[in-house]
């Protein structure tokens, strides 16, 4: 896990890569990777690569980057984990590939040796990477299928101005606008989209001269400038599959499949040469996660996370965490959080939090406490309720699709209903609920409802109406949504499509990167596994009713009922009563008021 860094000036009119700039670049980045930094420049000082590094394989020096192949022909720099490394290895030393070093960075330049882009469908893990093709003289960017790992690069375009006839990428946008040369006025899109979401929706930043590279795609740099990213796995494909091909066979068969599959992910995971931890609440996800990693006769060093203003509520997961951590023999640690600790870690938070975002104070302090411990990796269960369909909308949103589908063949109409009910309904609940025709219709506009922070008709009153305008436009929010959802005949598949592509990956996802990376820890998240997924998928369309609970106690019968029939409670943080004092939840409408309270592009708290 590492912070990487690059600068390419593709058009012989632009000035050779800067070095200064590439170091300010790399080493804004320095908490990403304490163990380690480099940097290469080609020889003609077109390219240059930079990287911090966090070891995790081979701690050696053989595994310092940017590293380049035997030939000299290609370099590379890596962020990220391939899991599955070692049988690629053999695999290609089997075809005669020597290797000088034990790291699966080395790994992903002979793969690219033998397959060129192709080689992406052979791995398995998170990762984000930039490779110097010397022969094509052309440079890869790549990402993972599900978005874990971040990659940002400058958009080229023809003109004047800092980014013309130069492109730069980075692992956070803050590092690419501390080199200097970044166009940083306002992306419409990026600053609707915050307000809109609560996070700032790919391929967006806050910034116009900064894109951020899709999850599942690659894109190549010549001298002609950026082609357009291409997509080599992506999860919405995948999902579509299993909804149209589903597996054969039993309940029983299915719980055999995905538990087989669960287990072999989790395996997959502890592959490291440093000790690998884990995130322990009183939920099924990281419980399950706990019962499966000490099969490996290990002994883990689990960690819960637990806030002073809950102790002896309902809201308070520790005294079931330890009773987790005893049961399954684990080396334990509690880590109590209180309201003084956020006052004082507050700004240092929101300088580390890349993007903004509504959320990530819980991943601040989780990844804080486990640094403290001396925990370098640590296993978590983010992506087990999107996998394993155990949020409510996966319930809430066929309903609403349902209710309201009738008259989405007239939008018209429900436009009419909501400018005409919404006066009324906002002085009672969710202004929302008015919009429940006109959007309603399709699991992607359901979804819109649900999980947005103001809804597009309330952001003009939030932001600037021509911001909003033009921003508006450009994301293209309900048809991107329908886009998501389309193609999966199967509502539980659907579901799992929007909250995968958009809630999870520029949110959760984002949020875990950004505050791990603070603190130098490698957050690994086992559900979120393409191999995973593509076992599981198929018979989850077979049998849509199958539950997380019923998978968690067929995997791991040792789970307590304490554990597997906790209501479905999320993990919570007192970070609004913090902030905020006792207002009730009427009054600051949901999540909407601590929006209020992070981000505006003109004022308030800077980030």
């Amino acid at each position: 896990m590492c912070g990487i860094a690059g600068i390419y000036a593709f058009n012989p009119a632009a000035p050779p890569a800067d070095r200064a700039e590439l170091r300010t670049i790399r080493d804004h980045m320095a908490a990403r990777g304490p163990d380690g930094l480099g940097e290469w420049f080609s020889s003609d000082g077109r390219v240059a690569f930079g990287h911090r590094r966090l070891a995790i394989i081979d701690l050696t020096d053989a595994g310092a980057q940017p590293m380049q192949s035997a030939d000299g022909q290609l370099v590379i720099t890596f962020n990220g984990e391939i899991y599955n490394y070692r049988e690629l290895r053999k695999e290609l030393e089997a075809q005669g590939h020597i290797f000088r070093t034990g790291s699966d960075t080395e790994v992903l330049l002979h793969l690219y040796q033998a397959k060129g882009t192709a080689m992406l469908q052979d791995l398995r893990g998170m990762y984000a990477f930039a490779l110097w093709d010397a022969a094509k003289q052309a440079l890869l960017l790549a990402r993972d299928p599900f978005g874990i790992k971040p990659l940002y690069y400058t958009p080229t375009r023809s003109g004047t101005g800092a980014s013309s006839g130069t492109l730069r990428f980075a692992s956070q946008v803050k590092a690419l606008v501390a080199g200097g040369q970044i166009d940083t006025a306002p992306e419409p899109a990026g600053h609707t989209g915050y307000y809109l979401w609560g996070s700032v929706p790919a391929p967006y930043t806050l910034h116009r001269g900064v894109r951020n590279l899709p999850a599942g795609h690659f894109m190549w740099v010549d001298a002609g400038g950026a082609a357009e990213p291409q997509p080599f796995c992506l999860i919405n494909d995948i999902l579509a599959s299993a909804a149209h091909n589903p597996a054969q066979g039993s309940k029983g068969d299915a719980l055999d499949a995905i538990g087989a599959a669960v287990r072999d992910s989790i395996a997959a995971h502890h592959v490291a040469d440093v000790p690998v931890g884990l995130f322990l609440s009183a939920g099924i996800d990281s419980a399950l996660i706990t019962a499966l990693s000490v099969e490996h006769g290990e002994r883990p060093h689990s960690l819960t996370l637990a806030f002073a203003e809950y102790v002896g509520t309902a809201n308070d997961e520790s005294p079931l965490a330890e009773q987790l951590a005893a049961q399954f023999g684990t080396r334990h640690s509690t880590v109590m959080v209180r309201k003084a600790d956020f006052a004082e870690q507050r700004q240092r938070l929101l300088a580390a939090m890349d993007q903004p975002s509504i959320d990530g104070v819980n991943a601040w302090f989780v990844a804080q406490a486990a640094a403290s411990q001396g925990i370098k990796v640590a296993l978590s269960g983010l992506g087990g309720d999107e996998l394993f369909a155990s949020y409510p909308s996966f319930r809430d949103l066929p309903r609403m699709r349902n209710l309201a589908r009738p008259f989405a063949r007239w939008p018209a109409l429900g436009k009419r209903l909501r400018k005409a009910t919404l006066p009324l309904l906002s002085r009672f609940t969710s202004p929302k609920y008015a919009g429940l025709l006109e959007y309603g219709g399709t699991l992607g506009g359901a979804y819109l409802l649900r999980r947005a922070l103001y809804m597009p008709w309330e952001l003009g009153q939030v932001i600037g109406a021509d911001l909003v305008r033009q921003g508006w436009k450009d994301l293209q929010t309900r048809a991107r949504l329908d886009a998501t959802a389309a193609g999966i005949p199967q509502d539980r598949l659907a579901v799992s499509a929007l909250e995968m592509s958009w809630y999870m990956r520029h949110q959760l996802l984002r949020d875990t990167d950004w505050a791990s990376m603070a603190q130098s820890l490698e957050v690994r998240v086992p559900f979120l596994d393409v191999p995973l997924l593509r076992a599981a998928a198929p018979w989850l369309a077979a049998h849509p009713g199958l539950t997380k609970r019923a998978i968690a106690a067929a995997l791991a019968p040792a789970l307590p009922r304490s554990v597997l029939h906790k209501p479905k409670t999320g993990f919570s943080v007192p970070v609004r009563d913090w902030l905020m004092g006792d207002l009730s939840a009427t009054q600051e409408r949901g999540m909407r008021g601590w929006a209020r309270h992070v981000r505006r592009p003109q004022a308030g708290l800077k980030v």
